[in-house]
């Protein structure tokens, strides 16, 4: 007797094997390493081998000294509201969403300080229906492809004044309080955009953390993933009380040339 027909496949790994079989993987996160871009009151990482086979240890390890909100990262609620969950308190079942692409990036080509706007989400809309409640809305700009110059990401002017994209309150008021999302990410170091940040004014990034959502930042790949369909998964560690740590995110979408022998 066949084993298969003896004990069939269960049901979640059948699922697994057919999920994968017509499915691509995008990384949506940076390699995080010492000097690369950060928020300009964040130390820079120091890393050091505590033990290493090469010097004759019987393994390598390496110890590392970073600030939470280092790399593509998870800003938990915490992170700007007291009394806010912190990553601990975030459940797994809000590691698996619904990732919705907003695809502001030619017109950030033009204009750094560029934002989205409620017609770019109705455009959306237009396309694709309904922003899903309960998803991760990413917003696109193609900044990420200025990683890891710091000067590239930062763009100051010579007042000192950063110009980069961002939210804005319109969009993130919509997102939050009528679609119903569960979290944003965005290529950049900031939620807010450059002017604002320059000026002290992290408004935005308040905001979004301040009404129970999640966010991560200094995504990348953007540009790789459609702006419809695709599954974002978003996980981290679990320091107890955590307020930010670096993520690892990931798509799941269609693969245009599935492999026919899978």
């Amino acid at each position: 007797m066949d084993e298969r027909t003896e004990h069939p496949e269960p049901e979640l790994w059948a699922l697994h094997r057919r999920l994968t079989a017509g499915t691509r993987f995008t990384d949506l996160t940076h390699a995080f390493r010492p000097g690369q871009p950060h928020f300009t009151g964040f130390t820079d990482e120091e890393r050091t081998t505590a033990f290493d086979m090469e010097r004759g240890d019987p393994f390598t390890t390496h110890r590392y000294s970073l600030v939470g909100q280092w790399g593509t990262h998870v800003d938990p609620p915490s992170h700007f509201a007291v009394g806010g969950r912190t990553l601990d308190r975030i459940p797994v079942t809000e590691m698996i969403l619904p990732l919705v692409v907003l695809d502001i990036s030619e017109r950030v080509a033009a204009d750094p300080d560029a934002v989205p706007t409620l017609e770019d989400v109705a455009a959306w809309e237009r396309r694709n229906g309904p922003v899903p409640r309960g998803s991760l809305v990413a917003l696109r700009t193609d900044w990420s492809s200025r990683w890891p110059d710091p000067e590239a990401m930062a763009n100051r002017d010579a007042d000192g004044v950063s110009h980069t994209p961002g939210w804005s309150a319109e969009v993130l008021r919509h997102l939050v309080e009528t679609v119903g999302v569960a979290a944003v990410g965005h290529e950049q170091t900031d939620t807010d955009p450059g002017r604002a940040t320059s000026a002290g004014d992290l408004d935005l990034e308040r905001y979004v953390l301040g009404r129970d959502r999640w966010q991560i930042e200094l995504l990348t790949n953007l540009h790789l993933v459609p702006e419809c369909g695709a599954l974002a998964v978003a996980s981290w560690p679990k320091p107890l009380g955590g307020s930010g740590f670096p993520a690892r995110v990931f798509a799941l979408h269609p693969d245009p040339d599935p492999d026919p022998a899978a």
